[in-house]
């Protein structure tokens, strides 16, 4: 074994060595097309980890015998950019190689770090090429993103991981060929799963294994990885998740959309996905909360009663106990009758509050509590409704400008049904006097 990790030592050097991304690198492909006529502009490259993208940046280089600058934001500032820089400006003066600047985790930069790079990358003085595993358009300014080709890399698929697995087993050079290991079906089965589509996680854990592998047999040679050697090598599998990135809000939305589909199997499936991974329960109580008012609502006003108290458990018990009071909710919500007509009516509420601004309260339903108030009109001529049969009493609430707006439309689902008969019968009911007695005053 080598100190030097087996995923560098396998790093491909050329295209016909690289695994994956036939979607930018197959024939007709715009990487493949970009390559062949000796120039690219600068990109973004977008993909989880281990798909390939710092790899590309340095063959990109090689093929284009440019010269090749790798630059982490995380270790570097824009000191070290000047130094890039004029470096690039020698080369230019000189009709040296052009310059190919990589940028590791430039989501990582700050505004005015990625500012830094607009004036260079416009004129051509550098061609640059920064990876993120983050969606650029949340963490890329505008101005730099508009200057730079986004191209989206995929997780490697089982072929590409098989290829992988194969590749690193009979490669004597830089590989594990000189071991001459074997593999058993299951033991790679589980490395490509353990994998999530990562190519250095790949390699990583198979290293692992060949190494408990090959401490267990006095020759050294001709061991064979087994499924629970791969098992006690990996010891536990960390899912990609981003708290704070595009993956954190795509488990949310798939949790919400199943509880909105009344699919209590896979929002029970997401909302584990998300615990499993690190994701805030707290955050995932809130999206209940909210869930049981904007998706369920009056068809059943229970579900907030007890995404309230699912809440609550789950900060009497804490973790593992509470996630089960979480869960409880969950399925509760996802079988529950639904209705979004409290979030539409509270919409179109908003959306008039905005229009028509400070209309003024009519005044019979304002608030009298002095002489002075009662005097000029406060409060005259209000009806109290318990003095009325049925309890409705025959007066406008609405202000002028809005008289006739009706804005919750209760559905027939659920409690939401009683709901709609109830208003339904009380309109008949005023529409009937307002027909004897003529307009309700204002």
């Amino acid at each position: 074994m080598t100190q030097i990790p087996l995923a560098e030592r396998l790093r491909p050097r050329d295209l016909d060595e690289f695994v994956g991304q036939p979607h930018l690198l197959g024939k007709g492909k715009i990487l493949n097309i970009l390559l062949a006529q000796g120039a690219i502009p600068s990109l973004i490259l977008w993909g989880p980890p281990g798909c390939g993208k710092t790899t590309l940046a340095r063959i990109f280089a090689r093929r284009l015998e440019a010269n090749f600058v790798s630059f982490s934001a995380v270790l570097s500032g824009v000191k070290e950019l000047r130094a890039v820089i004029e470096e690039a400006k020698e080369n230019k003066r000189y009709a040296g190689p052009a310059t190919i600047l990589f940028v590791d985790e430039i989501h990582r930069f700050n505004k005015a770090q990625q500012d830094a790079f607009l004036p260079h990358v416009e004129t051509g003085l550098i061609t640059l090429i920064g990876a993120t595993t983050e969606n650029p358009s949340f963490e890329i300014v505008s101005p730099l993103l508009s200057r730079c080709k986004v191209l989206v890399l995929k997780p490697l698929d089982k072929t590409a991981l098989e290829t992988l697995v194969k590749k690193a087993l009979i490669d004597r050079e830089r590989g594990l060929g000189r071991l001459e290991l074997s593999i058993e079906a299951k033991a790679e089965e589980i490395l490509i799963q353990r994998s999530d589509g990562d190519g250095r996680t790949l390699f990583n854990n198979l290293e692992v294994a060949a190494e408990l592998a090959v401490s267990a047999r006095p020759e050294g040679k001709g061991a064979t990885i087994t499924a629970a050697i791969v098992e006690e090598g990996i010891q536990q599998k960390a899912l990609r998740y981003d708290r704070a990135g595009e993956e954190h809000y795509n488990l949310i939305s798939a949790f919400h959309k199943s509880l909105r589909g009344s699919d209590p199997d896979a929002a029970l499936y997401w909302m584990a996905r998300m615990l499993a991974a690190g994701e805030d329960p707290h955050y995932i109580a809130r999206r209940i909360v909210r869930f049981a008012s904007e998706d369920v609502g009056n068809a059943d006003p229970h579900a907030l009663t007890l995404a309230i108290n699912a809440l609550k458990a789950f900060d009497f018990l804490g973790p593992p106990e509470g996630e089960l009071a979480l869960a409880q909710a969950a399925l509760y919500l996802a079988t529950a009758p639904k209705s979004n007509a409290v979030y539409a009516a509270f919409g179109k509420a908003q959306a008039d509050a905005r229009k028509f601004g400070t209309v003024p309260v009519p005044m019979h339903i304002r608030n009298a509590p002095t002489k002075l108030m009662k005097e000029i009109g406060y409060g005259k001529g209000y009806r109290y409704a318990h003095d009325y049969p049925e309890g409705i009493a025959d007066q406008e609430y609405m202000p002028t400008e809005l008289r006739g707006h009706i804005y919750y439309e209760p559905t027939t689902r659920g409690y939401e049904r009683i709901i709609k008969e109830r208003l339904d019968k009380w309109r008949k009911i005023l529409a009937r006097r307002k027909a004897r007695r003529g307009p309700i005053p204002p």
